[in-house]
């Protein structure tokens, strides 16, 4: 599957992407706000834990994200959302005890 054919993420969890950017706003994380707008569902974690609701927006790295990584923690009204920025690409959105999303990405 092409990258282009995966589904946005704000049009699989709306609530969750506007509260992304907002978090983001606040930390003066602009760039990045501006590019979770366009956020691509690649696939969901496969940790099968039941707090866990995290997702790739990319593909996943075989190992470790390397060099130009960082992690963005953000404070969202509920829950946990961390970040796995990779060289101003946000690789990966860690959702952790975030009230339920949609199933229909999984």
């Amino acid at each position: 599957m092409n990258a282009d054919d995966r589904p946005l993420v704000r049009e699989l969890f709306p609530d969750l992407i506007n509260e992304l950017i907002a978090c983001l706003r606040e930390e003066e994380e602009e760039q990045l706000a501006v590019h979770a707008w366009d956020l691509r569902f690649y696939q969901g974690c496969e940790c099968r834990d039941d707090f866990c609701q995290s997702f790739y927006t990319a593909e996943p790295p075989d190992g470790a994200f390397g060099p130009g990584h960082r992690n963005v923690a953000l404070i969202p009204a509920r829950g946990d959302l961390i970040l796995d920025v990779v060289r101003g690409r946000i690789m990966y959105v860690e959702v952790l005890y975030y009230p339920r999303l949609p199933r229909s990405a999984s």
